[in-house]
């Protein structure tokens, strides 16, 4: 599995600066962990992308030409705008399942966290019925009306409250029907009980092993050729529990 560190936190509008730090720390937590819940080795190779501390749109050229299928650890959720336009390239129907608190499309600024999934549908590099939200639990209005008015499938923290099992279906039938999967977790669909250290916190999200549940079945699906994992702020994190948490999260995608 190759591993692409993304230590950027340009897009994140000054609101969670920090997590720049969080590929580094990650990946150290990572390479403590001799298997994963299969008893795997966890193998893989890492490659940098350069980020140009000074320049967001030479980083995010960056990102684009150098990322390829894998998982790619964050940094803010903006660099999935330019990992899934690299991605996209490679497909004829491309799907984006998102983890996700948040709707991040709030405006239709190009390089933020808060507007990337907007600028992807407006620019027609993602399909609208090709994405899904699941965890979302914290909307803008004017994002509602955009999601509505674009029909975007959404599993919600209420509908996963309701069953899980039933809800995972449903996202495993969605992700089957895309020829390339990618997939989006940003830490904060988790309840800030398990992952304190994140930029924008909202109560009432997964448990950690709800996530995993997930991300395991998920992982089983063959087209699921490449992820990312975002919104990591060692800077504001417990005990290290929301690293750790990445580093679990990583150890079962690989």
């Amino acid at each position: 599995m190759k591993i692409f560190l993304v230590p950027s936190s340009l897009g994140c509008l000054n609101k969670n600066k920090g997590c720049e730090k969080a590929p580094n720390r990650i990946l150290n937590a990572l390479k403590k962990i001799e298997l994963n819940e299969n008893n795997y080795p966890l193998i893989f190779d890492v490659k940098e992308i350069h980020v140009n501390k000074d320049n967001i749109e030479e980083t995010m050229e960056n990102i684009f030409d150098n990322v390829n299928e894998g998982v790619v650890i964050g940094g803010d959720h903006s660099i999935t705008y330019s990992c899934f336009k690299k991605f996209s390239k490679n497909y004829k129907n491309p799907g984006l399942i998102i983890f996700d608190a948040h709707a991040d499309c709030v405006n239709n600024f190009k390089i933020s966290h808060e507007d990337f999934v907007k600028v992807l549908i407006k620019e027609e590099i993602l399909k609208k019925e090709n994405l899904a939200y699941v965890g979302l639990r914290s909307v803008f209005k004017k994002e509602k009306e955009f999601l509505e008015k674009n029909a975007v499938q959404i599993f919600n923290m209420k509908n996963i409250a309701g069953g899980i099992r039933e809800v995972c279906d449903a996202v495993m039938e969605k992700a089957r029907g895309f020829d390339g999967l990618y997939l989006s977790i940003d830490i904060d669909v988790l309840d800030p009980g398990c992952a304190p250290g994140t930029g924008h916190l909202s109560p009432g999200g997964m448990t950690t092993r709800q996530l995993l549940y997930f991300i395991q079945r998920l992982k089983r699906l063959k087209n699921l050729k490449m992820i990312d994992l975002v919104e990591i702020n060692p800077d504001l994190d417990v005990n290290e529990m929301t690293v750790l948490t990445g580093a679990k999260i990583v150890g079962e995608l690989i």
